[in-house]
């Protein structure tokens, strides 16, 4: 018998509820790719409950399939039975780090991006600010070709940064437009400001023209997400509290988040925070979900082009949203709306996996580039910046023309 790590109570409780049905195997990413059981949803709470019952070690194959996930709880969208996945395979990662039983460069990378960078805008914004000279330089490129091969790789998942101008920060306030409807607060995070800056401010600008006065509340900032999703349970309740206390100061109708990631976290506050967070996860809405749900005021431009919405597995998963992002786009004159066959699909971004799994991430992102191409749209339109990066990243080396972008950003082209 293995020897029982402390605090796996939730673990075990939430391992009971799967019956082993296998429903959940054709839409989980690793299984299809692999046809391993063990890299099945199912095998994976076989593997926690062996853990919590003493029989199967956290060191090994346990350790290593908890992290092999892609977190995309596309299995809890499919499962009959309820089983909150996405919770059991944070509270399994937080057993491994407290454990130490993952070792390697993967981890290492993991933890000095999420502990050392992410949560700390200026460093972050230093790091940034390097990077874009070096890109201007040429200097990445010619680093790049010096390195072994597994970081060559990872290089080419760096973006390219935007101009200067674009990482400027939001105005703490934005007035609203016409008639006001109301006052809403902006999650500005911490990825969005510096390579996203064009996708807050669209997403202000679009809140505004529909009447809402934006707050980007001082003492916001990383949410979180991407330090549960990689076991590291204190940092995550950390920055979540200092979220709720810079929004719940806020006299707001709502949180509009414009990251799909960033939003299932926030709409989880309840179980981090030791008091509930329920105030909190009440209030947080995606934007295209809120724009939706109040009635979006007609756009008075026209975007000419065939476009492809990709579900974000943490926007359509993590939170239930799937009609509303297709609504946004077909209200957008000249816009035609097409499916594309992956649309559901994993993108293989999931926070920084494709930094840490590289191979799998692109074995997953293949799919949907395959998708993509059968149906040749001029824009992809998806909610979450990983899955910007990764998909735009995979189609600009496939060779495929469309341009990626956030669906908010098409909407705020045809009020302009």
């Amino acid at each position: 018998m293995a020897e029982v790590p402390v605090g796996l109570d939730l673990l075990y409780e939430r391992s009971l509820d799967c019956v082993h049905c296998g429903l959940c195997l054709s839409s989980c990413p690793t299984y299809r790719e692999t046809g391993r059981e063990t890299s099945s949803p199912r095998g994976r709470v076989y593997l926690a409950r062996g853990v919590a019952e003493g029989r199967i070690s956290l060191e090994g194959i346990a350790s290593e399939e908890m992290y092999l996930c892609l977190g995309c709880r596309a299995c809890e969208t499919a499962c009959p039975s309820g089983v909150r996945y996405g919770e059991l395979l944070e509270e399994a990662r937080a057993a491994i780090e407290r454990e130490g039983a993952r070792r390697g460069t993967a981890r290492r990378l993991e933890w000095w991006v999420l502990r050392r960078i992410v949560p700390h805008r200026e460093r972050l914004r230093l790091l940034v600010s390097l990077l874009a000279l070096a890109q201007r330089l040429r200097l990445d490129r010619l680093a790049s070709s010096r390195l072994p091969r597994t970081w060559r790789q990872r290089h080419r998942l760096l973006p390219e940064v935007p101009a200067h101008r674009e990482r400027r920060p939001l105005p703490r306030r934005v007035s609203a437009e016409g008639e006001r409807r109301g006052r809403v607060a902006l999650l500005e995070g911490c990825i969005m400001p510096e390579f996203f800056g064009r996708t807050n401010r669209a997403t202000a600008r679009v809140l505004a023209r529909n009447g809402f006065e934006v707050l980007v509340p001082d003492g916001q900032g990383c949410c979180g997400a991407l330090h549960a999703h990689a076991g590291d349970a204190d940092s995550a309740r950390r920055l979540l509290e200092r979220n709720r206390t810079a929004f719940l100061a806020a006299d707001v109708d709502a949180i509009v988040v414009n990251s799909a990631g960033c939003g299932a976290h926030l709409r989880g506050a309840e179980r981090w925070l030791p008091d509930g967070g329920g105030t909190l996860s009440e209030r947080v809405r995606d934007v295209s979900e809120f724009l939706v749900e109040v009635g979006l005021r007609p756009p008075d431009g026209r975007v000419e082009a065939r476009v492809s919405y990709d579900d974000p597995c943490h926007l359509l998963h993590g939170q239930g949203v799937e009609d509303a992002p297709r609504r946004l786009l077909e209200s957008i004159p000249g816009v035609e709306l097409v499916q594309h066959a992956d649309a559901a699909g994993c993108c293989g971004a999931a926070g920084i996996y494709n930094l840490t799994h590289p191979e799998m991430s692109e074995a997953v992102l293949a799919r949907k580039l395959d998708a993509l191409a059968a149906v040749d749209p001029d824009v992809v339109a998806t909610g979450n910046p990983g899955c910007i990066m990764q998909i735009a990243r995979g189609a600009a080396e496939r060779g495929l023309r469309a341009r990626v972008v956030h669906p908010v950003e098409l909407l705020d082209e045809a009020y302009l």
